[in-house]
């Protein structure tokens, strides 16, 4: 038997069934002609796992290893008897994550450390977690770990820069295998970071901005596979904190800048974050606008030579927001992260796509209710995009409970498309039976609750709605309260 395409009655068509199908069921033609129910999901965040129940935790980070396909959340504890940062290795499997043992990659001291970041060196297979050790002159210092199952292993602690730093942010550049550092020392400043098993080495150091202008609050940075270049970010205090940018190449050991110039005429809050989508060639940049009510906004970049161009700024949250993250997949779709001070300092999301240099956005997710915020200073958090699982993860700060926690979130998925809809199931079948669907121009009598005269539309989850979703796929017309004509 064919697998599509033998008639069965007045437009009935015969199909085996990839999976199981109900009576009435939307139906979609898989490209090796066999049938399946239309199935989706909307955006969504999974229960949340406690990562740690101790008091004080602060700058979570996460990012993922392609390697091993798990994410690392790497922290510090600021508490006045008991300091140390720690990482642990986290395994997703749908919307749930699993941790294994916590590691301190430094260990019980007196002073902790601060503007703890860190990045992946798909090269040497590494993570490098990069900060400013207070036990140390408030050195920058940098350490390599090593995942192997659901644990990871550290080298010894390597100062990079032997004085007084703060305000980090590391990326890595796939094309010179080479991390870029940048930071402030009285002025904004930088290095080039390599990493060979679990030793780091240091370029020289690079100013930011061929002026002495500029006092950046903590950068965030990302890299263009295109055009091979890092896009700087930042708040800059000396400039009526305005959403600034600056364009670095790396050569070897040292980096290369071009002028540094406003994103927009704002000033933006303490948190400014930026992410690149390969896919399109893009930047999306999001924000706090201070000068409008607090809002969360985001804006598209596009990089040339080394100036960006930008879009309309666009509000993704109406309320006060704090400490935006935002991540890509890479494939077009990105989320954006923040505490919704709006609706009592909730860890909140929604998705963004874009469209030529304008961002739209879905609804708000709420991750957790519970307070991720605590007296009105967001703690900063990466997320991680796990591409084997097609999942994010965020690490945040549990106030009302208690302790550090981590939420996979999904995007909205569906395998409807705008011309894969045929019909409707007529009965219920087995995977792989002999299915019966109704076609084009058939009219379907196993639905319910329907208005006569009505147009229906296939959901993306393959129900039947009286708007069209995205993709607009019309189902047919209602002559009953259970019967349709289909349009297939």
């Amino acid at each position: 038997m064919k697998a599509f395409g033998n008639i069965a009655k007045d437009g009935q068509v015969r199909a085996v069934a990839s999976g199981a199908l109900t009576d009435g069921a939307s139906v979609i033609i898989n490209s090796d002609g066999t049938v399946s129910v239309v199935s989706g999901s909307d955006d969504g965040a999974g229960t949340p796992t406690q990562i740690s129940s101790e008091s004080n935790l602060s700058q979570a980070q996460a990012i993922y290893d392609p390697d091993t396909g798990k994410v690392v959340v790497a922290y510090h504890r600021d508490a006045s008897t008991h300091y140390y940062g720690a990482a642990v290795v986290g395994t997703v499997s749908g919307t749930s994550i699993s941790f294994g043992s916590i590691t301190k990659f430094q260990a019980n001291n007196t002073n902790g450390m601060q503007g703890l970041t860190m990045a992946y060196d798909t090269n040497e297979d590494k993570v490098l977690i990069v900060y400013a050790d207070k036990d140390n002159s408030t050195y920058g210092t940098a350490v390599v770990g090593t995942v192997s199952g659901t644990s990871i292993s550290f080298g010894s602690n390597t100062v990079w820069q032997s004085n007084s730093v703060s305000k980090m942010q590391v990326g890595f550049d796939s094309n010179s295998n080479k991390f870029l550092v940048a930071y402030m020392r009285s002025l904004m400043r930088s290095r080039v970071l390599t990493v060979s098993g679990t030793s780091v080495s240091a370029g020289s150091e690079t100013n930011l901005r061929s002026d002495t202008d500029g006092n950046m609050r903590r950068p965030d940075m990302a890299f263009s596979t295109s055009a091979n270049k890092f896009v700087i970010v930042y708040r800059d205090q000396d400039q009526s904190n305005r959403g600034q940018y600056v364009v670095g190449t790396i050569s070897g050991t040292s980096v290369s800048y071009g002028t540094a110039a406003d994103i927009s005429s704002v000033a933006v809050g303490y948190q400014i974050q930026i992410a690149y989508d390969a896919s399109l060639d893009k930047f999306l940049i999001a924000y706090e606008d201070d000068d409008d009510s607090s809002k969360g906004k985001a804006v598209v970049g596009t990089l040339s030579g080394t100036s960006v161009s930008f879009g309309t700024p666009r509000v993704f949250n109406d309320a006060s927001t704090l400490a935006p993250a935002v991540s890509s997949d890479g494939s077009g779709n990105f989320i954006i992260a923040f505490t919704d001070v709006g609706n009592s300092d909730r860890k909140t999301f929604v998705s963004a796509t874009v469209s030529g240099t304008t961002p739209s956005f879905g609804s708000e997710v709420v991750i957790e209710d519970v307070d991720s915020e605590s007296g009105g200073s967001a703690h900063l958090s990466q997320m991680a995009y796990d591409s084997a699982n097609d999942k994010f993860v965020i690490p945040y700060n549990d106030f009302t409970n208690g302790g550090l926690k981590a939420a996979v979130l999904q995007l909205a998925s569906t395998n409807l498309t705008s011309e894969n809809f045929i019909g409707f199931s007529d009965g219920a079948f087995a995977d792989t039976q002999s299915a019966v669907i109704n076609t084009a121009n058939t009219i379907d009598r196993n639905q319910s609750s329907l208005t006569a005269g009505q147009t229906l539309f296939v959901q993306t989850d393959g129900t039947l709605g009286e708007t069209a979703a995205d993709p607009s796929v019309t189902a047919g017309t209602a002559i009953s309260a259970t019967e349709l004509i289909v349009k297939g």
